[in-house]
């Protein structure tokens, strides 16, 4: 069972994915939210200077304590550490008030000027006259009488996510704009020279840093951690700049499951990106009959269609190898996947929901899965 921390950053964050500086006063774009790796290293080298490890000495292979060993493993063996949950929240006084979700793929709020209303793509078969280079048969779509520009930038708060879990109503008092989450604070930079240390002329940056919002933060769900976490203040992103961290009480927000398994159709949102061996296909999905089928050992269902923004690459630095990690495509947080004719126990459902996809594919292997990719939610299917 995940236990969960509040990460409260003390100051801005230095949030960068793997995009390199262009040109001479190129901006570093700053990755909001950030990838999970990035809290997984922050809590395991806090574990490993809580148990009175060196962290260098860990990388060499230092034997562990029991309960450390059993939580982290090795290098190249990780334990039973993972981060099954990455959301925004708001904590004010040791006491969680909301939590935030970046808008699922699912959803598209336009506003006729004055009002925001959200609503729920659909899928839905095209004429036969209309070409697309669609895989699927039916696409997710929303019809609206006028050309309109969706709206962008907004967040779930938790009654939201409640809401959209269950394919209910997402009205203006569900979401948050992201400007009341972070904003962000441009630092202007100069490039060093690495043996003379002296500045080099006209190598001007500026970097992207993420300013939270007062109470603002990120939940964090951490299994196979023992009670290994203390209270306390770690290192967090670029730079190591420091955070507070707190346990805090929180249950997962779960979907009617007894209408998932009345209707046998739901849908999937990626939690954390997807790193997924055939690419947008999630573990376990093949190709019958010119349709897509997502089977397991506990349960087999169809694939209707997908939403999904373009595909993002995951990399970043082993730190233990002093190597870069290999580059992945995903499928971005947020992407929502269609599925009807439910075959199984409903209970394998929810295990994927707390164990994520790891639990039926190690791809590419168990450490990404530690990280904390291929995270997931389930819910209703709107009727």
């Amino acid at each position: 069972m995940a236990e969960f921390h509040f990460l409260q950053p003390i100051d801005v964050l230095y949030l960068r994915g793997n995009r390199l500086f262009g040109d001479s006063s190129a901006t570093g774009e700053a990755l909001m939210p950030p990838w999970p790796s990035m809290v997984a290293g922050a809590l395991r080298s806090e574990m490993l200077v809580n148990g009175g490890v060196d962290t260098g000495l860990f990388v060499n292979g230092i034997k562990l304590s029991s309960e450390l060993e059993k939580s982290l493993g090795s290098i190249a063996e990780p334990g039973d550490f993972r981060i099954s949950h990455l959301m925004l929240a708001k904590v004010n006084e040791g006491k969680l008030e909301s939590v935030y979700l970046s808008l699922p793929a699912d959803l598209v709020v336009i506003s006729d000027g004055k009002v925001k209303h959200c609503h729920y793509l659909q899928p839905q078969a095209l004429s036969a006259s209309i070409l697309t280079s669609s895989t699927c048969e039916q696409l997710p779509l929303f019809k609206t009488e006028k050309p309109a520009k969706a709206e962008g930038g907004l967040w779930l708060n938790q009654i939201g996510i409640k809401q959209w879990l269950n394919a209910q109503p997402i009205t203006n008092e569900h979401w948050v704009e992201s400007k009341e989450l972070w904003k962000i604070d441009s630092r202007l930079g100069i490039a060093l020279d690495e043996q003379g240390r002296t500045t080099l002329e006209g190598q001007l940056y500026t970097v992207d840093a993420v300013a939270m919002q007062n109470h603002i933060g990120f939940l964090t769900g951490v299994e196979g951690a023992n009670g290994l976490i203390s209270d306390g203040v770690l290192r967090l992103g670029g730079d190591g700049r420091g955070a507070h961290h707190i346990k805090i009480a929180w249950n997962p927000l779960e979907p009617d499951w007894n209408l998932i398994e009345k209707t046998k159709r739901f849908r999937v949102i990626l939690a954390t990106p997807g790193l997924f061996e055939q690419g947008w296909l999630l573990p376990g999905m093949t190709q019958e009959n010119g349709e897509y089928i997502w089977k397991t050992t506990d349960f087999s269902a169809h694939l209707v269609t997908a939403s999904a923004a373009r595909a993002e690459t995951i990399s970043g630095w082993d730190l233990a190898e002093n190597i870069p990690k290999p580059a992945l495509k995903a499928v971005s947080t947020g992407g929502v996947y269609w599925f009807d004719r439910f075959e199984g126990d409903i209970q394998s459902l929810r295990k994927l929901v707390e164990s994520g996809l790891s639990l039926i594919a190690e791809y590419p292997d168990k450490k990404r899965c530690a990280e904390g990719f291929n995270n997931i939610f389930i819910a209703v299917w709107p009727l």
